[in-house]
């Protein structure tokens, strides 16, 4: 796989693993820096789903299930939508989202991956989902230090 395929994120933020993997591994958090996920349970082999805009054929449901889950290190799933005779925005789509955390210089180290991309077939997801996660991180950020706040 290239990087021509793949969106990576890679920020770190000044709160602890365990506030971060709260708001990763809990669908109700989840629903406030992501979107909200129906029968989401952090665990393994677990289908879960998102709603996002419909287009075309595609009804805006995203097919999850979660692949991996190594506490406080990593939390990987797959994410599945779109439909085979949309072109562009709402195009098939068959990929894997993973996020890592690791101890960085005054927090911790998010890095995300989405990757599996079919190019060109996904060409507009791949933007579009790229820019979006940009904007998402910074929620989950944000979603960490209300947490770190209650406590």
């Amino acid at each position: 796989m290239t990087e021509a395929n793949t969106i990576v994120v890679d920020e770190v933020f000044p709160h602890e693993a365990g506030v971060i993997w709260e708001a990763l591994t809990s669908g109700e958090l989840m629903a406030r820096w992501m979107m909200p996920a129906t029968g989401f349970q952090a665990v393994v082999g677990n289908r879960f789903t998102f709603k996002t805009t419909p287009a075309g054929e595609w009804d805006g449901t995203i097919q999850c299930q979660i692949l991996e889950i190594v506490p406080l290190a990593r939390f990987t799933y797959s994410w599945k939508g779109g439909d085979e005779r949309n072109t562009g925005y709402g195009s098939k789509l068959d990929t894997i989202v993973t996020w890592t955390l690791s101890a960085g210089e005054g927090g911790t180290r998010v890095r995300l991956v989405h990757s599996g991309f079919s190019l060109p077939k996904n060409e507009v997801a791949l933007k579009n989902m790229g820019d979006g996660w940009k904007k998402v991180l910074p929620r989950l950020s944000a979603t960490a230090s209300e947490i770190r706040g209650a406590e």
